[in-house]
């Protein structure tokens, strides 16, 4: 089955950015990144989730950890010169970003807003990020993606307490 094309994708093909796609079956009730990870058969360190973020002197930013990861908004602050960050509430994003829950990605958003990327992703040649929707994952080279949405590399994520 071919998978349809989202603005994401086509930002890709556009610059020339080699990547691969792998669709997964959505299960609306577990949108967990560790899940897609184990769908798409990635370490979760590997596949990557975009969160939503608003700081309070520069406005709306994106934050891109790892899916065994929480965000850690002191460093993201920090990273974005905010004193005070916090993810968006829910009914945010769509409006924000264009895209819904379990979709959302730096690729193609809404509008250009500053993207910062865990620095692990250096680590892997490929990493996974969403395509634009549930349901569809795009593995890229690190470096592409900062190139496609101009991230810049922060340490932003903690790992979770448990």
């Amino acid at each position: 089955m071919a998978i349809a094309k989202t603005n994401a994708v086509r930002l890709l093909d556009r610059l020339e950015i080699p990547y691969e796609l792998r669709d997964y079956e959505v299960d609306p009730d577990d949108l967990l990144a560790e899940s897609v990870a184990r769908k798409i058969g990635l370490p979760p360190e590997q596949v990557f989730k975009t969160l939503v973020a608003r700081g309070d002197k520069q406005g709306v930013c994106l934050a891109v950890v790892p899916a065994d990861c929480e965000l850690d908004l002191k460093a993201l602050a920090k990273a974005t010169g905010d004193k005070k960050i916090d993810t968006v509430p829910l009914k945010e994003v769509e409006p924000l970003t264009g895209y819904i829950r379990g979709g959302v990605t730096a690729m193609a958003c809404k509008k250009p807003y500053p993207t910062f990327l865990e620095e692990t992703a250096e680590l892997f040649d490929v990493i996974s990020v969403s395509a634009g929707v549930r349901g569809v994952q795009v593995l890229l080279a690190p470096g592409d993606y900062v190139r496609a949405v101009g991230a810049r590399l922060a340490a932003i994520a903690k790992s979770r307490a448990g």
